[in-house]
Protein backbone atom coordinates (compact mmCIF):
# COMPACT_ATOMS: atom_id res chain seq x y z
CA UNK A 1 0.00 0.00 0.00
CA UNK A 2 2.96 2.51 0.44
CA UNK A 3 4.19 1.78 -2.63
CA UNK A 4 0.86 2.91 -4.84
CA UNK A 5 1.11 5.36 -7.06
CA UNK A 6 -0.74 8.33 -5.89
CA UNK A 7 0.16 10.90 -9.08
CA UNK A 8 2.49 10.48 -12.25
CA UNK A 9 3.69 13.52 -14.01
CA UNK A 10 5.59 12.82 -17.50
CA UNK A 11 6.42 14.86 -20.52
CA UNK A 12 3.32 16.03 -22.84
CA UNK A 13 4.12 14.69 -26.38
CA UNK A 14 3.93 17.97 -28.02
CA UNK A 15 5.58 19.87 -25.59
CA UNK A 16 8.70 17.11 -25.62
CA UNK A 17 9.14 17.60 -29.68
CA UNK A 18 8.93 21.14 -29.10
CA UNK A 19 11.16 21.75 -26.54
CA UNK A 20 13.15 19.09 -28.22
CA UNK A 21 13.31 21.24 -32.01
CA UNK A 22 13.87 23.92 -30.59
CA UNK A 23 17.26 23.07 -29.24
CA UNK A 24 18.20 21.34 -32.04
CA UNK A 25 16.98 24.38 -33.95
CA UNK A 26 18.97 26.78 -31.77
CA UNK A 27 22.43 24.31 -32.79
CA UNK A 28 21.85 24.07 -36.37
CA UNK A 29 21.22 27.74 -36.86
CA UNK A 30 24.97 28.65 -34.47
CA UNK A 31 26.61 26.31 -36.41
CA UNK A 32 25.01 27.17 -39.55
CA UNK A 33 26.36 30.73 -38.59
CA UNK A 34 29.85 29.55 -37.65
CA UNK A 35 30.29 27.78 -40.91
CA UNK A 36 28.42 30.15 -44.05
CA UNK A 37 29.84 33.78 -42.33
CA UNK A 38 33.27 32.25 -40.19
CA UNK A 39 33.93 35.23 -37.67
CA UNK A 40 37.26 35.37 -36.28
CA UNK A 41 38.83 32.00 -34.94
CA UNK A 42 37.64 31.96 -31.41
CA UNK A 43 34.65 33.24 -31.96
CA UNK A 44 33.75 30.06 -34.50
CA UNK A 45 35.27 27.66 -32.00
CA UNK A 46 32.61 29.53 -29.38
CA UNK A 47 29.79 29.43 -32.18
CA UNK A 48 30.77 25.32 -32.40
CA UNK A 49 30.86 25.12 -28.51
CA UNK A 50 27.57 26.33 -28.35
CA UNK A 51 26.18 24.74 -31.19
CA UNK A 52 27.17 21.41 -29.47
CA UNK A 53 25.75 22.17 -26.49
CA UNK A 54 22.63 22.54 -27.75
CA UNK A 55 22.90 19.52 -29.22
CA UNK A 56 23.87 17.76 -26.35
CA UNK A 57 20.90 19.40 -23.97
CA UNK A 58 18.48 18.27 -27.11
CA UNK A 59 19.74 14.13 -26.63
CA UNK A 60 19.67 14.75 -22.84
CA UNK A 61 16.05 16.52 -22.99
CA UNK A 62 15.10 13.49 -25.69
CA UNK A 63 15.93 10.61 -23.14
CA UNK A 64 15.18 12.18 -20.15
CA UNK A 65 11.62 13.20 -20.89
CA UNK A 66 11.14 9.80 -22.12
CA UNK A 67 10.56 8.99 -17.99
CA UNK A 68 8.14 10.13 -15.69
CA UNK A 69 8.01 11.38 -11.97
CA UNK A 70 5.65 8.81 -9.62
CA UNK A 71 4.47 9.86 -6.26
CA UNK A 72 3.91 7.35 -3.17
CA UNK A 73 3.19 7.61 0.06
CA UNK A 74 7.11 7.53 0.88
CA UNK A 75 9.25 8.90 -2.22
CA UNK A 76 8.91 11.27 -5.01
CA UNK A 77 10.89 8.94 -7.80
CA UNK A 78 11.22 8.50 -11.52
CA UNK A 79 9.43 6.02 -13.02
CA UNK A 80 12.64 4.26 -13.10
CA UNK A 81 13.18 3.79 -9.98
CA UNK A 82 15.25 6.53 -9.18
CA UNK A 83 14.45 8.01 -5.49
CA UNK A 84 14.08 12.39 -6.03
CA UNK A 85 12.93 13.23 -2.80
CA UNK A 86 11.37 11.10 0.39
CA UNK A 87 7.99 12.93 1.24
CA UNK A 88 9.61 12.49 5.23
CA UNK A 89 12.04 15.02 3.88
CA UNK A 90 9.98 17.30 2.79
CA UNK A 91 9.62 20.42 3.84
CA UNK A 92 7.75 23.19 2.23
CA UNK A 93 6.29 22.99 -1.30
CA UNK A 94 6.23 26.14 -3.38
CA UNK A 95 3.82 27.01 -6.44
CA UNK A 96 4.35 30.59 -6.34
CA UNK A 97 4.48 32.81 -9.31
CA UNK A 98 7.72 34.17 -8.24
CA UNK A 99 9.49 30.68 -7.08
CA UNK A 100 12.52 29.59 -8.83
CA UNK A 101 10.59 26.97 -10.58
CA UNK A 102 10.32 25.08 -13.67
CA UNK A 103 8.00 26.17 -16.44
CA UNK A 104 4.31 24.38 -15.23
CA UNK A 105 6.08 22.90 -12.06
CA UNK A 106 6.80 23.39 -8.16
CA UNK A 107 9.62 23.66 -6.17
CA UNK A 108 10.16 21.12 -3.10
CA UNK A 109 12.23 21.81 -0.37
CA UNK A 110 14.17 19.49 1.76
CA UNK A 111 14.89 18.97 4.97
CA UNK A 112 18.63 17.07 3.66
CA UNK A 113 20.76 18.00 0.99
CA UNK A 114 20.67 15.80 -1.86
CA UNK A 115 22.76 15.09 -4.74
CA UNK A 116 22.91 17.57 -7.62
CA UNK A 117 21.21 16.02 -10.75
CA UNK A 118 19.25 17.29 -13.44
CA UNK A 119 16.66 15.52 -16.00
CA UNK A 120 16.12 18.72 -18.47
CA UNK A 121 12.46 19.52 -19.05
CA UNK A 122 11.45 17.13 -15.94
CA UNK A 123 13.27 18.05 -12.98
CA UNK A 124 15.96 19.04 -11.15
CA UNK A 125 17.73 19.13 -7.65
CA UNK A 126 20.11 21.38 -6.53
CA UNK A 127 20.84 20.85 -2.78
CA UNK A 128 17.33 21.41 -0.60
CA UNK A 129 15.92 22.02 -3.92
CA UNK A 130 13.84 20.01 -6.29
CA UNK A 131 12.15 21.92 -9.02
CA UNK A 132 9.78 19.45 -11.21
CA UNK A 133 7.79 20.34 -14.60
CA UNK A 134 9.05 21.91 -17.43
CA UNK A 135 7.79 19.86 -20.80
CA UNK A 136 5.23 18.88 -18.47
CA UNK A 137 1.62 19.05 -18.54
CA UNK A 138 0.17 21.94 -16.00
CA UNK A 139 -2.78 19.86 -14.84
CA UNK A 140 -0.66 16.36 -13.90
CA UNK A 141 2.30 19.07 -11.90
CA UNK A 142 -0.48 20.98 -10.36
CA UNK A 143 -2.34 17.98 -8.80
CA UNK A 144 0.95 16.32 -7.81
CA UNK A 145 1.57 19.36 -5.95
CA UNK A 146 -1.63 19.26 -4.07
CA UNK A 147 -1.27 15.85 -3.35
CA UNK A 148 2.15 16.66 -1.50
CA UNK A 149 0.41 19.42 0.14
CA UNK A 150 -2.64 17.49 1.70
CA UNK A 151 0.36 14.54 2.45
CA UNK A 152 2.70 17.32 4.22
CA UNK A 153 -0.61 18.95 6.03
CA UNK A 154 -1.87 15.39 7.02
CA UNK A 155 1.70 14.76 8.65
CA UNK A 156 1.55 18.32 10.65
CA UNK A 157 -1.89 17.39 11.85
CA UNK A 158 -3.70 19.73 10.29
Amino acid sequence: MQDEVLATVQASSARRWAGVGMLTSIGALVIYVALASPPELAWQLFLYVVGGVAFWLAHRMWHATNDRIELTRLELRTGSGRVIARVADIEAIDRGVFAFKPSNGFLVRTGTKGANSWAPGLWWRLGHRVGVGGVTAAAETKFMSEMLSAMLAERAGL
